[in-house]
C-alpha cells in the first residue's frame, strides 16, 4: 500500500481504556505500521506518531477512558482523541512544557512529565482542543505538505 494507491480515506479506529500503562503506545505502533506501509517520509511518520502517543497516554493517565480515529487523506492525517471526564481545569497551563496533573502513579512509572499537549503541538499543523468536565476532545492534523515533510 503506498500514498497513490489511497485514493480515498483510511479509517482506524481504538478505544483506550483508563489506568492501561501496560497496553500504552499500542495505537501509536499501529499508526506508524500503516504509515510505513504509505512509504511516508520517515520525519512525516514520527511527527503523526509522537502526536498520537502523547494523545493517547494522556487518555491513558488523565481520564475514565475514550476513543482515537485516525483518518488517513492522501494529503493529510487527522486524529481525534475524545475522552470522558474530568477535563482539562486549566488549558492555557497545560499547554506549558513541564506542568502536568498526572497522579503519582502514573510519574512512578515515568509519564507525567508535563510535555504531552506540548509535544501534540509542536508535533502538528492544527491542534483544537475542547474540554469541559465531561472529557476532553483534541482534534491534530498533520499535513503531508510543507512543515518539515
Amino acid at each position: 500500500m503506498n500514498m497513490e494507491k489511497l485514493a480515498a480515506s483510511y479509517r482506524l479506529e481504538y478505544d483506550v481504556k483508563a489506568k492501561d500503562y501496560v497496553r500504552g503506545g499500542e495505537v501509536s505502533s499501529a499508526l506508524r505500521a500503516v504509515l510505513k506501509q504509505l512509504s511516508l517520509p520517515p520525519e512525516l511518520v514520527r511527527r503523526c506518531c509522537v502526536a498520537c502517543y502523547e494523545a493517547e497516554m494522556n487518555v491513558i493517565i488523565h481520564s475514565l477512558g475514550g476513543r482515537l480515529q485516525i483518518d488517513i487523506y492522501p494529503d493529510r492525517l487527522v486524529m481525534v482523541a475524545e475522552d470522558s471526564g474530568p477535563g482539562i481545569e486549566d488549558l492555557d497551563k497545560a499547554m506549558e512544557e513541564g506542568y502536568s496533573t498526572a497522579p503519582e502513579e502514573a510519574r512512578e512509572m515515568g509519564f507525567g512529565a508535563g510535555m504531552g499537549l506540548p509535544n501534540i503541538k509542536a508535533n502538528t499543523d492544527r491542534l483544537v482542543i475542547t474540554t469541559n468536565p465531561e472529557g476532553t476532545r483534541l482534534i491534530m492534523e498533520v499535513l503531508f505538505v510543507g512543515k518539515d515533510s
